[in-house]
């Protein structure tokens, strides 16, 4: 397998907020490793719940504070007012933060159905309009190649992703996926519906096939045969898992580089080892 030097592409990181003072440790050792491979920007995400927005708008100040980076922060509609969404967007902006990756977000109890709040925005179209008028925010949405579970219809699905770019969002961010053809299909049907900003294909390197088997199960995504052999009785073998996560990976994003697609975001899960190594071994280095 050759993979080339991809040093063309370009790049993008998501975290998500620590928990404890450990977590916090362990996410700012992979923040710096991978702070000098000069990411677009990277992502924080958020959940509902005063504590958790909390913690992410911590995290994303100190991004903007202590580092060089240009942090995306998550924002949802769950279990907030509209009132309350937009203090938390002004909040951000004067942080210094342009760049937000709105949501409509999940139920916060599982398994139960998405519920909006009454006093909320019901929908990430929503949000979006919201988030216009506030501030010129630049606005990532997420895109489904396979469909979001809650959708009625693929076609549901693609008019959803639609309305969210003409209510001004300015780039999708897939679910992950790891058949590439999937993602070119549904590029397909993104392009005949008229929707021209980038749509950023999202990465995640599996290490732990167990626990990348539940989150797409709880996505929708699917997994193909070929994954599950490759990890196959290594239960109790973590770098071996290692090594076949960043070689399935890398060949991965070859494989859309050479269809054209530039932008990739790697979702790392707050570890630093395998996304930095996957940069290294697409050719990209440390500035």
């Amino acid at each position: 397998m050759t993979l080339g030097n991809l040093a063309h592409i370009n790049v993008s990181f998501e975290f998500f907020p620590p928990k404890t003072p450990e977590m916090e440790e362990a996410l700012w050792r992979t923040v710096r490793r991978l702070e000098p491979l000069n990411p677009a920007f990277v992502s924080v995400t958020y959940g509902a719940g005063g504590s958790t927005r909390e913690r992410t708008h911590a995290t994303v100040k100190r991004l903007v504070d202590e580092t060089r980076l240009k942090p995306a922060a998550h924002l949802t509609c769950v279990a907030a007012t509209k009132d309350e969404v937009d203090a938390v967007a002004r909040d951000y902006w004067d942080a210094g933060v342009r760049h937000i990756v709105a949501l409509r977000g999940d139920s916060q109890e599982p398994g139960a159905p998405y519920m909006p709040h009454p006093g909320g925005y019901p929908f990430a179209v929503d949000l979006v309009h919201g988030l216009k008028r506030i501030a010129d925010f630049e606005i990532s949405v997420a895109a489904y190649p396979e469909v979001h579970p809650d959708a009625k219809s693929a076609d549901a699905d693609l008019d959803n992703l639609k309305r969210k770019i003409d209510a001004g969002a300015t780039r999708a961010i897939t679910q992950f996926f790891f058949d590439n053809d999937v993602y070119f299909r549904f590029m397909d049907r993104v392009l005949a519906a008229g929707i021209t900003v980038p749509v950023v294909p999202g990465i995640i390197p599996v290490s732990n096939f167990r626990q990348i088997v539940k989150f797409a199960a709880a996505t929708g995504a699917t997994i193909p045969a070929s994954m599950a052999h490759h990890f196959e009785g290594l239960d109790n073998d973590p770098e071996t898992r290692k090594l076949i996560a960043v070689t399935v990976a890398a060949e991965q994003v070859r494989g859309l580089a050479a269809a054209g697609v530039k932008d990739f975001h790697f979702y790392t899960l707050n570890r630093a080892d395998l996304s930095f190594a996957l940069c290294h071994l697409l050719g990209l280095r440390a500035a």
